[in-house]
């Protein structure tokens, strides 16, 4: 019977389904929940047809199964191509070959297939859990492939796990190397499906009534940032974005203007005031191209441009985390609007009239632009209006004027959207400008972080004696949101759960987050963020500038890598016995006067076949052969004097 052909012990098929098992496990935070409980049904049939001896399905019930397996995916997905609907037609696959499991070969093939899922599950996420989670299920999957080939008799159900590991171990340099010299691209080698990239939150493209409030309860990471010294105070972390110019009423969009278009300066265009905050950004992956920067950016980060909206652009979606430096200026003063930038700055749709006759009023009464904007902050301030993270739906044609008469209740965007109009009605050049405000620092990383529930959204007004000037109108009614940040206002609104849960042991909570999130920065910073920038830095510290150089050197530190491992795994086998040597050379003398010997020949019996076939060999083949079998067979223990002894019979023979 050939290996191939070898039916599974229960041991190794045992093995088998609990390394698959750590292969699929990560996928079921993404994969639909109907294509998990097939693949886990699969797995416990294959497992009771060993137990209980059921039989596995016909080939009639497995075609019907593939069938109904393949529309089930196409089904949900509408595709079988792509990330997801690929994860999900692999891990199909993979409980459809369990139903069909017999033979060695059948569990390599599997194996195999739960190598493709272990590497599948990177394309969703490479966080630390993750990555702990796939090296555990490659450590097991080796360990299934070692018990494959090993002998059934041999006892002991983790004796698998030491030479898995040393296997691992002996990759892990190769495959630092790899992750450090292979080239990084800034796309890929080939064109990726649409669900190629995971989703993401965050700011978006255009901004309408309860478009930003969405994200203030969300605890995710929206990037983080490490000053060259002391951050500034917290009322003037607003973190620049998107800037918003024109608007039907409702929605809040770029518009068709050059605004969004990258900018060929070297400097931006403006004159910047005060001292200089250097700082360095680490953003998470937003699917978007912009950068957000300390508000204003005076510098602009490798591979990005500021545009003349005054942030910051990269060429490509940020689809992965990345770091870059910016130097900003809290103070500064932009020059003269152009004719095209006061039209775009004064642009108002036929909608909230309201809204529009109340700032034409201040117009009318020839307030000049520093007191129309107090006088609409005061009129925030004094009215009732409030800040909520829960603002009732404004629907209708109007939804400013619904808010400015009738809710009064709002978040960031609607603030900025009533103020803007206000300003724009009373002949007030404004437009908004969306980012996020505030952050929480983490005192074992010495770093801030902002979180997507610190988006906000403000206004700028264009002043005469100044340029574009910060307004916050949130600040008008809620000036806790502005100087303690959007964490305190959950607590004090309970909604946040962890502060109303804690049992006391909040103090111990925010050091060991405080801990996880230092721990993830520095996986970010080393990992994640490798990208084709941190390379070409990196790389060129040792001078290698080119492709050619980066290729040249992988290969020859790989080759001197193989090496190196070669000869130490030469120094750390087993001294071979010598006299096996002299017996080995024994056999080549013999091979010389056309005596060929076997494998599964003994001494005595070669002896007396060169007797019979080559008499004049007889004396001292009959000499080594019983001077040999003493040593290799005799009970006494032989001395270098009866080596030296065997090594000159060898050497008189055939004299």
């Amino acid at each position: 019977m050939s290996i191939t052909s070898a039916p599974l012990t229960r041991r190794a098929l045992a093995m088998l389904l609990l390394a698959l098992t750590a292969a699929a496990a990560p996928h079921a935070f993404h994969l639909p929940l109907g294509i998990m409980l097939f693949v886990i049904v699969c797995g416990l049939w294959r497992w009771m047809v060993e137990r209980a001896g059921w039989p596995l399905p016909g080939r009639t019930l497995r075609a019907v199964l593939t069938i109904a397996a393949l529309s089930f995916v196409v089904l949900i997905f509408g595709t079988v191509f792509g990330r997801d609907a690929g994860t999900a037609l692999l891990s199909v696959m993979l409980g459809l070959k369990l139903l069909e499991l017999r033979n060695y070969r059948d569990a390599m093939l599997t194996l195999f297939l739960g190598c493709f899922l272990v590497v599948v599950m990177a394309f969703h996420s490479q966080e630390i859990p993750v990555a702990i989670a796939l090296l555990t299920a490659l450590l097991l999957l080796t360990m299934a492939l070692i018990e494959l080939h090993r002998d059934p008799s041999a006892r002991g159900p983790m004796r698998n796990l030491q030479p898995a590991a040393m296997m691992l171990l002996a990759a892990a340099p190769l495959a630092a190397l790899m992750f450090v010299l292979f080239p990084r691209l800034p796309a890929p080698l080939w064109g990726l499906p649409a669900d190629a990239h995971g989703k993401t939150t965050g700011l978006s493209e255009t901004m309408s009534p309860g478009a930003i409030s969405q994200l203030a309860t969300s605890d995710e990471i929206a990037f983080r940032v490490l000053f060259d010294g002391a951050p500034p105070a917290a009322e003037d972390l607003y973190w620049r974005g998107p800037v918003f110019w024109h608007t039907d009423g409702r929605n809040w969009s770029v518009g068709n203007h050059p605004g969004m278009t990258a900018s060929p300066r070297m400097r931006p265009d403006f004159t910047p005031l005060g001292a200089p905050i250097n700082y360095t950004v680490m953003l998470e992956p937003t699917g978007q191209s912009w950068l957000f920067a300390l508000d204003l950016p005076y510098t602009a980060p490798a591979g990005g441009v500021q545009t003349e909206d005054m942030f910051l652009l990269t060429g490509q979606p940020v689809r992965e985390p990345r770091h870059y430096a910016v130097t900003s200026y809290s103070a500064h003063r932009t020059p003269e609007l152009s004719a095209a930038q006061r039209e775009r700055a004064l642009q108002l749709p036929d909608a909230n009239p309201r809204t529009l006759a109340l700032g034409r009023a201040w117009q009318e009464e020839g307030l000049a632009p520093e007191t129309a904007l107090q006088r609409a902050l005061a009129h925030f301030h004094n009215e009732e209006f409030h800040y909520t993270l829960s603002p009732p739906m404004l629907s209708g044609a109007d939804p400013v004027d619904s808010f400015m008469f009738e809710t009064r209740a709002g978040f960031c965007e609607h603030y900025a959207a009533a103020f803007t109009v206000l300003m724009r009605a009373a002949g007030v050049p404004a437009r908004i400008v969306t980012g996020y405000q505030g952050g929480e620092r983490n005192p074992i990383g010495d770093h801030l972080i902002v979180r997507q529930r610190d988006a906000h959204a403000w206004a700028e007004v264009w002043l005469p004696a100044q340029g574009w000037t910060r307004v916050d109108p949130t600040a008008a009614v809620a000036p806790e949101r502005i100087q303690h940040g959007s964490a305190d206002l959950l607590a004090r609104s309970g909604i946040n759960a962890r502060t109303r849960y804690d049992f006391g042991l909040r103090p111990l909570l925010d050091r060991v987050s405080a801990s996880w999130d230092a721990l993830n920065t520095r996986w970010n910073a080393w990992v994640l963020a490798y990208g084709p920038d941190a390379q070409s830095s990196l790389l060129a510290r040792f001078g290698l500038r080119s492709w050619l150089a980066m290729t040249l050197a992988l290969a020859g530190t790989i080759a001197i890598v193989l090496v190196l491992i070669t000869l130490l795994t030469r120094s750390a086998r087993q001294p071979r016995d010598p006299l096996v040597e002299l017996h080995t050379r024994f056999r080549s003398r013999l091979a010389r006067f056309g005596i060929m010997t076997e494998a599964s020949e003994g001494p005595i019996a070669l002896a007396h076949r060169v007797r019979q076939r080559n008499p004049e060999l007889a004396a001292n083949v009959d000499m080594f052969t019983a001077l040999y079998v003493a040593m290799r067979y005799g009970k006494k223990n032989h001395t270098p004097s009866d080596l030296r002894h065997l090594r000159r019979t060898l050497a008189n023979l055939g004299r």
